[in-house]
């Protein structure tokens, strides 16, 4: 007889917090909270998350790994690169970096050659689908069981998510006859449903939220809004020096010899181009972001006021979700 397991994927941040005290609730048995770890979260979603495991319910961690991916790039580099007149140095100096770090974020960008952006996103797929598929759901599929995958998306979110059904059933390529479900209960959610849950069980949102971030997955990410990034800029500089050196070492394994973490095109002002030939890690590097988002009138010119009060007096409470209040 098979037993129908429920995995709910927790990534730190609100929604998914909530999908687990909502599963937790309903949920009585077989019942597991998973956490893909990406290696580019900020130091206090790890907090959160352990936060959660000690007053909530045990979190499995995993992580994906390139290592063979990074391998047969290698292999690539070596030689085809060379066949196609790649200068040696250039070989080299992708080969030189051409190994696992363990960091899953980085080693992706690595196999890549280049950073995720809006029109590439393979991070949420190499990251954390892929990971929990191959390490948790699988398992469970071939042995014969059944799985329903907890899913903590809202229809207001985005356009993407607007028609997603709350129940459906995904084929699987497995002997066993066993069933993969994706469940999504808090589809019709608002931000305040979140929320309230959160109060209802008593628990803290992450702290993040309460720092100008509207999202709390990667530090920061490739979605950050402009906001978004002058506060990581002005409370996070550490995250943002991290970046600035992952930006130097993916740029090694690009056959351009250039990696920016965030697209080109989005700067505005002077140093948006969308010319390749154009673009060097001065102009349009991650620290270059950092100064567009000071800016006001089309990335022309500072925002003195926001910015000069907000050194002046430090990081204040600056949530969009009204926590501050």
């Amino acid at each position: 007889m098979s037993i129908e397991h429920n995995i709910v994927s927790v990534s730190g941040g609100k929604d998914s917090t909530a999908l687990l005290l909502l599963a937790m609730e309903r949920c009585t048995e077989n019942l597991q909270a998973v956490f893909a770890d990406t290696g580019h979260e900020h130091a206090q979603t790890y907090e959160y998350i352990e936060y959660l495991n000690d007053k909530v319910f045990p979190i499995r961690r995993i992580k994906a790994d390139f290592s063979r991916q990074i391998a047969a790039k290698a292999e690539f580099i070596a030689t085809k690169w060379r066949e196609q007149g790649i200068p040696e140095e250039k070989v080299l100096r992708a080969l030189d970096v051409m190994k696992p770090t363990g960091n899953p974020f980085l080693d992706l960008c690595i196999w890549k050659g280049r950073f995720p952006s809006t029109k590439a996103r393979f991070c949420s797929e190499e990251l954390k689908r892929n990971p929990i598929i191959a390490q948790v759901q699988r398992p469970l599929l071939e042995a014969g069981d059944d799985v329903v995958s907890w899913q903590g998306v809202r229809r207001d979110e985005s356009e993407n998510r607007r028609n997603l059904p709350e129940r459906e059933c995904k084929e699987v390529d497995n002997e066993s006859g066993a069933e993969l479900w994706n469940f999504r209960p808090i589809l019709d959610w608002t931000v305040d449903d979140v929320f309230a849950m959160h109060r209802k069980h008593g628990i803290e949102p992450n702290p993040l939220y309460r720092q100008g971030m509207g999202r709390v997955g990667c530090m920061p990410c490739i979605h950050a809004r402009k906001d978004e990034l002058l506060e990581i800029g002005l409370r996070f500089p550490e995250e943002i020096d991290r970046v600035m050196e992952w930006e130097k070492i993916v740029g090694e394994a690009s056959k351009r010899d250039m990696a920016t973490f965030f697209a080109t095109a989005r700067l505005s002002g002077p140093q948006a181009t969308s010319d390749s030939a154009e673009i060097s890690l001065e102009r349009h590097g991650v620290w270059q972001a950092i100064e567009w988002a000071k800016t006001s009138r089309g990335g022309r010119q500072y925002d003195i006021f926001r910015v000069q009060g907000e050194q002046e007096t430090g990081p204040l409470c600056t949530s969009i979700y009204g926590l501050c209040e």
